[in-house]
């Protein structure tokens, strides 16, 4: 967030992000949201660490913390030391973050996650493929745990191997209940599994899986159904990413099938829907804003009339002024909030933001992750 109002002296009414704000049945000291952000701090069995518990914790004032990625199957697993949710070891490590932000005064709703085919056969239960819509491999290369290696050709899931996710997605977010959480976001955004369903560059289906904006929408809304079987609809939140062409994942017709999708998600009471918006540059890889492309949220808003959050390229004083406009309800911060965990605060009395170093990332320790200071220690 290069804050460029501070470093001038020029600081625009930032109240709007202090108003409380309700979240379906969730409600929001601030609107100041921590993005979803994968660090790859887990113990190797996707089991929580000490240091996520801490991590977590010191950044419990923002609004809402959204939690990293998080697998709800060993099959949707893509990189080394993500955070999983498909055991009972998984539950208790995640009782101890949810119980540490709750100590902390903070709210916390965990990211359901499966990868699809961004994974490879070495890091999959029994050296299998990846699974996905189709047998269409993403170009370029993962790094697995002997290097970098070519995307493989994943395995075009049956129909009733996607029955199995759905129950993996449910029993994900029963966990994420058994653990004390807030609430579950649905990740159908930035290339993974659901949104390798809605896209037509990576669906090529012929069931009632693929073909027409709706089937290809099944899973997302088979999935949905799941989660609130478990959860009050008032506690689960969506991601999208219109217009995204992230893991090599688009669309033809981005407009028409995202209209669809948000139309159809309005009709239910959800929480909230998170727009991952297109300008932003790589899913937080980069610190490019793209010029020329459509403010998603703003598209979305005559569709979509509860609760939105947006993430992407905003600074303190832009954030403010959209949520101002009503365009949008809150704003969800990644790279700053990763290098300020006080980010609330900062914006609130304008104070210079704390760098990032990129190069900390993803995966590690402490360095990088939980040793950067807050402006009042403790």
């Amino acid at each position: 967030m290069a804050d460029a109002a501070t470093k001038t002296g020029i600081v625009t009414d930032r109240s709007a992000l202090f108003k409380p704000l309700a979240l379906g049945d969730i409600t929001l000291p601030n609107r100041i949201v921590m993005a979803p952000m994968s660090r790859m701090r887990s113990n190797s069995d996707g089991v929580p660490s000490d240091l996520n518990v801490t991590y977590y914790q010191q950044r419990a004032s923002a609004g809402l913390l959204i939690s990293e990625a998080t697998c709800v199957s060993r099959q949707g697993t893509g990189y080394a030391n993500s955070t999983a949710i498909y055991s009972d070891a998984h539950i208790a490590g995640w009782s101890k973050i949810g119980d540490a932000v709750h100590a902390s005064g903070g709210r916390i709703v965990m990211q359901l996650w499966h990868v699809g085919r961004i994974s490879h056969s070495s890091l999959q239960e029994g050296g299998r493929l990846p699974v996905a819509p189709s047998p269409i491999a993403r170009s370029g290369e993962i790094l697995t745990p002997s290097g970098a290696k070519p995307y493989e050709i994943p395995h075009a899931l049956t129909v009733d191997e996607i029955a199995g996710v759905v129950e993996d997605y449910r029993l994900g977010a029963l966990r994420a209940k058994q653990a004390g959480l807030d609430g579950v976001e649905v990740q159908c955004a930035n290339g993974f599994l659901l949104e390798q369903f809605l896209n037509d560059a990576t669906n090529r289906r012929s069931d009632r899986y693929g073909g027409s904006i709706e089937n290809r929408a099944r899973l997302l809304f088979d999935v949905l159904d799941a989660v609130c079987s478990v959860w009050n609809e008032r506690k689960v939140g969506v991601r999208l990413s219109p217009f995204s062409t992230a893991h090599d994942c688009f669309d033809s017709d981005p407009a028409a099938l995202h209209s669809h999708v948000v139309a159809r998600l309005a009709s239910r009471d959800l929480a909230y829907l998170h727009f991952y918006e297109p300008r932003a540059g790589g899913a937080g890889r980069a610190d490019n804003v793209t010029a020329g492309v459509p403010f998603v949220s703003e598209m979305m808003r005559t569709l979509y009339p509860n609760p939105i959050i947006a993430a992407g390229g905003f600074n303190a004083d832009t954030a403010a002024a959209a949520v101002a406009r009503g365009t949008i309800d809150a704003v969800a911060f990644g790279r700053n909030f990763v290098s300020n965990p006080d980010l609330p605060e900062r914006i609130r009395t304008a104070q210079a933001l704390t760098p990032y170093d990129r190069s900390t990332f993803y995966a590690g320790g402490a360095k990088g992750y939980i040793d950067y200071p807050k402006l009042i220690a403790g």
